[in-house]
């Protein structure tokens, strides 16, 4: 069980301020505004900080062959320190806050990547489910600021069902022991946090979102389960237990 659900269900954080206005161009579409922007960039900053700190304590717990905490450990951690941040999220306490979260999230994957490591085509495996996750969310991103794009937003309550639904199919797969359902819900995921990283860069765009520190939350949150998921589908296609 390595999904997790992403902190849309467990904090309903709408924006931290008033709506930021979008500009009207002569064309008819809209453009996000200055603060919409820098919003952005500050998200894809502290993301990359994130991600880079995650990455190393998941890297220290592969080489010192740390033990999972466990599954009850594990949502306890996620959301009480998801609580914690959101709780920070207007402090410089919140940046602590976020990276508590993060590393303790790279500790959980440690034990993941140890197992799929521990085969043959292994390193393959993690390799390969790293760069579709990059290739993914920068693809997803781009995609998600073009004017072609499809409006999001629409699709937040869809989401959040979705997300909510196959965590719990994930809990019946781990408790049951179903591995078949394991990887239908792993392929879900996939689906739902693609969904997931257009929805949250819109949103940051149309100011929906003026917190960077929660925006980046959602999106690490969709990284790695993006990721995780990915690793699962690719073991079974690999033909490897992981």
């Amino acid at each position: 069980m390595s999904n997790i659900p992403s902190d849309r269900m467990a904090v309903r954080a709408a924006a931290q301020g008033e709506p930021i206005t979008e500009a009207v161009t002569t064309a008819g579409t809209r453009t996000p505004d200055t603060a919409a922007l820098a919003t952005l960039r500050n998200t894809y900053r502290l993301l990359g900080m994130t991600l880079a700190f995650s990455g190393a304590v998941a890297a220290t717990a592969v080489a010192l062959e740390l033990p999972g905490p466990g599954l009850l450990l594990t949502l306890a951690g996620y959301f009480g320190l998801l609580f914690l941040t959101s709780y920070q999220r207007n402090s410089a306490w919140g940046l602590l806050c976020v990276f508590a979260l993060t590393g303790f999230m790279g500790y959980t994957l440690g034990p993941l990547l140890s197992a799929y490591l521990s085969v043959a085509n292994g390193g393959t495996l993690v390799a390969l489910a790293a760069g579709t996750t990059a290739v993914a969310f920068f693809t997803l991103s781009a995609y998600a600021r073009s004017s072609q794009a499809i409006d999001m937003l629409r699709f937040g309550n869809f989401l959040m069902i979705g997300i909510i639904t196959a965590f719990l199919l994930g809990l019946a797969a781990f408790f049951l022991a179903l591995p078949l359902l394991a990887v239908a819900v792993s392929g879900l995921f996939v689906l739902l946090m693609s969904g997931l990283i257009m929805y949250e860069t819109q949103n940051i765009l149309r100011g929906g979102e003026t917190n960077y520190i929660m925006a980046t939350v959602t999106l690490f949150v969709a990284v790695y389960n993006l990721f995780a998921s990915l690793l699962q589908i690719f073991g079974v296609m690999g033909g490897d237990d992981g």
